[in-house]
C-alpha cells in the first residue's frame, strides 16, 4: 500500500480542484496513481464542482420553511456565484430541498449535512451534483433549525426576492394560545424582516457593546445638532443613557425625581402628578433606549402600530386570546452578509486535515 503524503494531495488538489479530503480517498483508492486519482475523481463530477471552489458565491437565496403544524421552521442560507443563477428554477429547487432535508434531519452543522443521506446517496454528492448542472460555485453557507416546545408555536417568512428570511418562537401557556398565535408570529417575522433587528432582548446586547455605542450616538446626535443650529431649527435631545441595560432602578427613581421637580417649577397641581408622571417616564425611557429600537426586536416600534413597542403589542395580543405569549427565539439572514472573499494558507490546511 502505497503512504499517501500530503505533498501527493496537494498536487492532485493543484490539478483537479477537487476538495483536499476527496484527492485522499481517490489517492488511497487508487494506491497512489496519480493519473488514475484524477479519472476517480472526473468520473465522479467533483473536480468541475470543486474547481470553482475559489470564486467567491455571495449572491443566492435565503429559505424558510415552516412545517404544518408551526413546531419546526428552518431557515438556510444556499450561496451562488450571481444573481442569475439565484433565480434558476434548478437552483431554486435545490434550496427548497436543501432546506427540507435539514428540517427532517435536524443536523446541527454543514458538515453533518453534506455526510447525512438524501435519496439513498450521500447528500454532499448531490449536492456537488447541482453544482456541475448549474454550472457555478454553490456553498451551503448557513442554517437554524427551531424546535417549539410543548406549548409553543415557531413561525417564519422569506421576503419575496429570497434575500431576508426570519423564524421566530414563542413559548405559551397553552396549545390552544399558540395555534391562534401563529400568524401574528409571521406578522412579527415580517416586522423584523423589514426593520432589521439584531438581537431579541436587549440582555442580549454586550456591555462593552453598549457602553461604545453610547459614546457613538452621542456624538451622531451632536453632529446632527450642530447642523440644526446651523439652520436655526429646534435641536434632539441628547440622551444620557441608550439602553434598558443601562436604566437600572437607581436611574429610574433619579428620572422620576427629576420630573416632578420640573413639575413641581411649573406648579402642576401635585393631585394631577400621579396622571402625568407615567406618560413623561415612558417619554423617558423611550428617548434612552435608542440603541435598543435599533438592535432589538422587542423594543423596536411595531411596523403596523408604531405608538407601540413590539413587547407591548405581544402583551396585548396575549391579553386578547387569553393566555400568555412569550417570544423565546429569533433568527434573522439576510444574504450575504459578513461575506469576505479570504486567503488561507494551503500547506497547513492539508497537513491539518490529514493529521
Amino acid at each position: 500500500m502505497a503512504e499517501i503524503t500530503a505533498q501527493m494531495v496537494k498536487e492532485l488538489r493543484e490539478s483537479t480542484g477537487a476538495g483536499m479530503m476527496d484527492c485522499k480517498k481517490a489517492l488511497v483508492e487508487t494506491d497512489g496513481d496519480m493519473q488514475k486519482a484524477v479519472d476517480v475523481l472526473r468520473e465522479k463530477g467533483l473536480g468541475k464542482a470543486e474547481k470553482k471552489a475559489d470564486r467567491l458565491a455571495s449572491e443566492g437565496l435565503v429559505n424558510v420553511e415552516v412545517d404544518a403544524t408551526c413546531k419546526s421552521a428552518t431557515i438556510v442560507e444556499v450561496n451562488s456565484e450571481t444573481d442569475f443563477v439565484a433565480k434558476n428554477e434548478n437552483f431554486i429547487g435545490l434550496t427548497k430541498d436543501t432546506t427540507l432535508h435539514i428540517q427532517a434531519s435536524r443536523a446541527c452543522e454543514v458538515s453533518q449535512v453534506m455526510a447525512s443521506t438524501y435519496n439513498g446517496v450521500k447528500f454532499e454528492e448531490y449536492f456537488n451534483s447541482k453544482i456541475a448542472t448549474i454550472g457555478e460555485n454553490l456553498v451551503l453557507r448557513r442554517f437554524a433549525n427551531i424546535h417549539a416546545s410543548q406549548n409553543g408555536v415557531v413561525n417564519g417568512y422569506t421576503h419575496s426576492n429570497g434575500r431576508v428570511g426570519v423564524i421566530i418562537a414563542a413559548a405559551c401557556d397553552s396549545e390552544k394560545t399558540a395555534s391562534a398565535a401563529a400568524e401574528f408570529i409571521r406578522q412579527l417575522c415580517m416586522h423584523a424582516a423589514a426593520m432589521k433587528p439584531s438581537y431579541l432582548h436587549y440582555s442580549e446586547l454586550d456591555a462593552a457593546f453598549v457602553a461604545k455605542e453610547t459614546i457613538g450616538m452621542k456624538a451622531d446626535i451632536e453632529k446632527e445638532n450642530e447642523e440644526l443650529r446651523r439652520l436655526g431649527k429646534h435641536e434632539k435631545k441628547i440622551p444620557t443613557f441608550v439602553s434598558m441595560s443601562q436604566l437600572n432602578d437607581a436611574v429610574l427613581a433619579q428620572a422620576q425625581e427629576d420630573i416632578k421637580a420640573e413639575l413641581k417649577a411649573q406648579n402642576k397641581p401635585e393631585k394631577i402628578w400621579d396622571k402625568i408622571i407615567p406618560g413623561q417616564m415612558e417619554r423617558f425611557i423611550a428617548d434612552n433606549t435608542q440603541l435598543d429600537q435599533q438592535k432589538t426586536l422587542l423594543s423596536q416600534f411595531y411596523v403596523m402600530d408604531d405608538k407601540k413597542t413590539v413587547a407591548q403589542v405581544v402583551a396585548e395580543k396575549a391579553k386578547e386570546l387569553g393566555g400568555t405569549i412569550e417570544l423565546v427565539s429569533y433568527v434573522r439572514f439576510e444574504l450575504g452578509e459578513g461575506l469576505e472573499k479570504k486567503g488561507c494558507d494551503f500547506a497547513a490546511e492539508v497537513a491539518e486535515q490529514l493529521a
